[in-house]
């Protein structure tokens, strides 16, 4: 465990980040994933569906469902529908999705169906956060879960039997306006944000396309002059993205993780001037049971005696002292040295953070 746990500390210690394509650190503002939801009914299940009696939602679903199809349900009558379960369906829509692109599905039990397996979506409009519908879904749900149930009422379920995903089952019906084309600029937003990174971003641009072409608006967004021709804007975001760019290094970090006990250190930890002594004292209390027994002729009654032992020891305790500066390869070699255990070292990083020599942002989660 300890070494597991120092190889993972050592990894701070890896060289530099190497240049990365602008496709991995940044995004194009305004071209972006767009989220759909809607209410449907599952159809085709083996007596697994909702048990209405306890859903009236799934049998109100139901008769307006027939009521659209020309078919009148009594308004009294109840029907036992174990085939039929209500869902909620949602679908991520890419950037430039056209009409008549498919796009995945994903179909989730709302109520108390046992399992979606082996069912049926019915036609099911997905709407985004304006209410306009983008996408129509149905199909044949992929569930890959399942249970099964005794009579005695025991069970199992492997998975989550009550999801399911249908493959290209949604097609899309509208497209999302996007004003890609609009402007004489684009935007690059990092995925992480780092003033360095965005600096550095902003030079090889200019390096590559003459001076000014980019400009750093803060430590997220670079914005560059880009051509107006549709045709052209792809092409030159195309070499955007293929740009190489060196990204910050990030900021010098200690994270705990205080219930698994593993500790990652950052590459620029440094700690201020600190002498730290480890040991540890152990008090070990034996209880040895004796049985007394009198002779034959003694007349006496036998009983049980204890015998106790108490034992103490304690640990050499090794003091270690860390000068200014000291890096993350001499803090790993120091707790090596006095074989400290993950626990300990928790222990020491939280006593240096206290005393005000850990030279980092210190995070517990």
């Amino acid at each position: 465990m300890k070494n597991l746990l120092f190889a993972i500390l050592l990894c701070g210690l890896l060289p530099t980040a190497q240049a990365e394509r602008v496709k991995d650190l940044a995004s194009v503002a305004g071209v972006r994933d767009n989220q759909l939801v809607g209410y449907g009914l599952v159809v085709g299940l083996d007596g697994t569906g909702d048990q209405t009696t306890q859903t009236k939602f799934t049998t109100q679903s139901f008769k307006n469902m027939l009521a659209q199809l020309g078919i009148q349900v009594p308004e009294n009558d109840e029907p036992t529908l174990k085939n039929v379960a209500a869902v909620m369906v949602h679908a991520t829509l890419p950037p430039f999705s056209k009409p008549g692109q498919t796009i995945d599905v994903t179909v989730s039990s709302i109520a108390n169906a046992k399992s979606l397996r082996g069912g049926t979506l019915l036609l099911t409009p997905l709407k985004g956060v304006d209410g306009q519908v983008y996408a129509m879904a149905q199909g044949n749900l992929v569930v890959g879960g399942f249970g099964a149930q005794g009579s005695d009422g025991s069970k199992i379920t492997v998975n989550v039997p009550s999801v399911g995903l249908i493959p290209n089952g949604g097609i899309v019906e509208r497209a999302v306006p996007m004003d890609f084309t609009q402007g004489d600029t684009v935007t690059l937003n990092l995925h992480r944000p780092d003033f360095t990174t965005a600096q550095r971003l902003v030079r090889v641009i200019n390096d590559m396309l003459g001076s000014q072409t980019a400009q750093a608006l803060d430590a997220t967004s670079v914005r560059v002059s880009a051509p107006r021709d549709p045709n052209q804007r792809v092409a030159f975001v195309s070499l955007l993205e293929n740009l190489e760019v060196r990204p910050g290094e990030a900021p010098a970090r200690v994270v705990v993780n205080s219930r698994t006990g593993t500790v990652v250190i950052g590459q620029h930890v440094r700690v201020y001037p600190a002498a730290i002594t480890h040991g540890s004292l152990t008090v070990t209390i034996r209880e040895n049971p004796q049985v007394s027994q009198p002779n034959a002729l003694a007349g006496g009654q036998t009983v049980a005696t204890t015998d106790s032992s108490v034992e103490i020891s304690e640990e050499n305790s090794k003091m270690f002292l860390f000068d200014p500066g000291v890096e993350l390869g001499e803090i790993v070699q120091a707790v090596n040295d006095v074989g400290a255990a993950p626990g300990d070292l928790m222990a020491i990083l939280e006593a240096l953070k206290s005393a005000g020599a850990l030279q980092a942002e210190f995070i517990v989660i």
